[in-house]
C-alpha cells in the first residue's frame, strides 16, 4: 500500500491550499485516513482525520479553517486549509489505516511540504 501527497507549496498568510492524498496497491478496506503535520523541532501532531462513514475529526489549532473529506471511491483524503498562518508550516503527512492481504496496519505517505510566509 502506498500514499502519496500533493498540493503543498509556498502561500502567504491569509492565504489558501487543498492539499490531496491517494492511496494504491493491494487492499480490501481503508478505515480512517487523516493529516498529520511535523513543523521543525516539533512532534508529529494530527491535524485530522476522517473515517470511511465521512466522520471527521479536527484538532482545535485548526478548527473552523481546515476541513477534511474524503473520496472512498478515489481513495483520496483532502485536507483543505484556508486562513493559513505562519504557524502552520509543516511537513503535512497523509496516514492510513489499512486492512490489506498482509493484515491490518498503518501506513504513512512521504510527506509534502506547506509554507506560510509572506
Amino acid at each position: 500500500v502506498q500514499l502519496v501527497e500533493s498540493g503543498g507549496g509556498l502561500v502567504q498568510p491569509g492565504g489558501s491550499l487543498r492539499l490531496s492524498c491517494v492511496a494504491s496497491g493491494t487492499f480490501f478496506v481503508i478505515n480512517r485516513m487523516g493529516w498529520y503535520r511535523q513543523a521543525p523541532g516539533n512532534q508529529r501532531e494530527l491535524v485530522g482525520s476522517v473515517t470511511s462513514g465521512g466522520t471527521t475529526k479536527l484538532s482545535d489549532s485548526v478548527e473552523g479553517r481546515f476541513s477534511v473529506a474524503r473520496d472512498n471511491a478515489e481513495n483520496t483524503v483532502y485536507l483543505q486549509m484556508t486562513n493559513l498562518e505562519p504557524e502552520d508550516t509543516a511537513v503535512y503527512y497523509c496516514n492510513a489505516d489499512v486492512i490489506a492481504p498482509e493484515g491490518y496496519d498503518e501506513y504513512w505517505g512521504p510527506g509534502t511540504q506547506v509554507t506560510v510566509s509572506s
